[in-house]
């Protein structure tokens, strides 16, 4: 089956429920995008992304305030949101699949926890089996850091020149913390870990098998819904892993589709969204896909929209990322500069009902909206 792009493009937008509008019946927990986790990085970015996608949350502390939902280190070692009941599956559904998925995800740290011997998740399981010991109590990280490294044999830590001190490295850390049973306390900076309530007696380190997870909750699974179609390689992208991993655990359901003459695989049937108008966050999941080229073809704007630093948000405009946005606070009003890439693809009115909409959940006045000069 043949593909287009603006499909594919509303098939995302659809499948993550952008296009549904708030209801205050709506539970926290019924967003399709939890499935995968819900990233927290950036100014309210989890919130933002909830409330684009209808969930009835007036501010970023009705979400820090949530029973329903739990903050932990997660997929690219980064925070994300799930809901709290899902959180023993989702240690599954996000365990390395072997030892070399495992080595990759460290991101930058793969040299010294390899100095250390015993292979990275027997590494992992250690420093969980620590981290869960020390903090009885919400500890601070840099305490826990401090406290962890005395704690550990000498081999797991290594010389941070950032820190100038000589610690467990930053990626093995926040790895290992949900396997010990550890969550994030939200909005707390610097970040401070607390024991999950209730978590179960098991041994603390990664699952041997993420598949024995819930189907919609399995990594790769939620890529090819939420993300797809997609590719092997897309995928392990996202999951900074391999593409030979992803291979040998790719859904045998998943349904082959050509978008732009390039294969791909697709799970469940293509879905039409409904016009919208958003201004998603820097970290929103629909700019997360590793098919930027697909999002947005022209280079030039894929530089603008996903800099090395400092990125903006991305303006979504009925199926189309039609330009850019970065909020400007000053004193108790929200300034926004967004350049329109496509001036006549979306309408100022539009526009500034989304920027009310960002400055009322932030609890803010809408100042000016101005394009870059």
């Amino acid at each position: 089956m043949d593909v287009t792009r603006e499909q594919v493009i509303g098939h995302r937008i659809a499948a993550q429920q952008l296009d549904r509008a708030s209801s205050m019946g709506r539970a926290v927990t019924e967003a399709a995008i939890l499935d995968l986790g819900v990233q927290d990085t950036g100014r309210d970015g989890a919130s933002w992304a909830l409330a684009n996608r209808g969930v009835p949350l007036a501010s970023p502390s009705a979400l820090v305030t949530s029973d329903d939902l739990a903050l932990v280190w997660s997929l690219r070692v980064s925070p994300h949101y799930y809901r709290r009941t899902e959180l023993v599956d989702v240690m599954t559904a996000v365990s390395p699949f072997d030892e070399s998925d495992a080595t990759r995800r460290l991101v930058g740290a793969a040299d010294p926890v390899a100095a250390i011997g015993v292979g990275v998740p027997a590494a992992i399981a250690t420093v969980a089996r620590a981290q869960r010991a020390l903090v009885s109590e919400p500890m601070v990280k840099g305490e826990l850091s401090t406290r962890l490294t005395a704690e550990l044999p000498e081999a797991y830590g290594s010389w941070c020149k950032g820190c100038g001190v000589t610690h467990v490295p930053e990626s093995l850390f926040r790895l290992a913390a949900l396997f010990g049973g550890l969550e994030l306390e939200p909005a707390s900076s610097p970040p401070v870990l607390r024991r999950i309530p209730g978590w179960p007696r098991r041994p603390a380190g990664v699952a041997s098998d993420p598949a024995a997870a819930p189907a919609h909750l399995q990594v790769v699974r939620g890529y090819l819904r939420l993300l797809g179609p997609a590719t092997p390689a897309e995928v392990a992208g996202f999951l900074d892993t391999t593409t030979a991993v992803i291979k040998e655990h790719w859904p045998e359901d998943a349904v082959e589709v050509r978008v732009e003459g390039r294969k791909k695989w697709l799970l469940g049937e293509l879905q039409e969204p409904q016009p919208v108008v958003r201004l998603l966050g820097p970290y929103d999941l629909l700019a997360q896909g590793k098919d930027r080229d697909l999002l947005v073809p022209d280079p030039a704007r894929r530089k603008q929209l996903w800099p090395t630093l400092g990125r903006p948000g991305a303006l979504l405009a009925d199926g189309e990322i039609v330009g850019w946005w970065r909020p400007r606070a000053k004193a108790r009003t929200l300034q926004l500069e967004i350049e329109r890439w496509q001036p006549r693809a979306v309408s100022t009115d539009a526009i500034e009902e989304q920027a009310e909409r960002l400055a009322a959940h932030r609890g803010l006045t809408l100042g000016s909206i101005s394009s870059p000069s």
